[in-house]
């Protein structure tokens, strides 16, 4: 069965830096790239244009969207497939629990589902630190995932973890056991 990770949380709780190690960790992790309509911040994303969602919205190929800080950002079935491709295993990010809901309920994978955290004074201290030029929408965002979360009690995780005071190549390390490990739920 193919594997995903998908990583939720606030902005700068980690998740980019967390990828970053499983890859080091392990040449089967691969950060998937969401498809962002829009503009700003480009690593990390595959840009694309209204027609291109349209088409992918057209096909049922849109697997979760979500409009953000002025952009559009897509997780794709088309996506998905290349990122899983020769046994790899992408790492998703989401801050929002319909998108984890979605991504596990349309696109069929054993899901390692993780929750890291991370204060909001944190956010604030690591949202300038990483060249983000739009700090208040950052912490207006940890604000919903807090939220959210909250309104989404019976979430289950496989892995927790407070990156205020975990190390970030500990907590790949737990993710990859719990990826070796862990039997697929049905």
């Amino acid at each position: 069965m193919r594997q995903g990770i998908l990583l939720y949380g606030p902005p700068a709780a980690g998740k980019d830096t967390i990828t970053a190690v499983l890859t080091e960790l392990d040449a089967r992790y691969v950060p998937f790239t969401r498809l962002k309509i829009g503009t700003g911040r480009t690593q990390g994303y595959r840009m694309g244009t209204p027609e291109q969602l349209a088409a992918l919205e057209t096909r049922g190929d849109v697997i979760y969207r979500n409009d953000r800080y002025g952009n559009i950002y897509v997780v794709d079935r088309p996506g998905l497939d290349q990122a899983m491709e020769g046994g790899k295993t992408p790492v998703v990010h989401l801050g929002q629990m319909a998108g984890m809901e979605q991504v596990t309920a349309l696109y069929p994978a054993h899901w390692v589902r993780v929750l890291l955290w991370c204060s909001k004074e944190t956010t604030a201290r690591r949202s300038p630190q990483r060249g983000d030029t739009d700090t208040a929408a950052r912490l207006a965002a940890w604000d919903a995932t807090q939220a959210d979360l909250a309104a989404h009690p019976r979430a289950q995780w496989e892995l927790r973890v407070e990156t205020d005071g975990t190390a970030p190549h500990e907590t790949a390390q737990n993710i990859d056991d719990i990826v070796r490990t862990t039997p697929p739920r049905s």
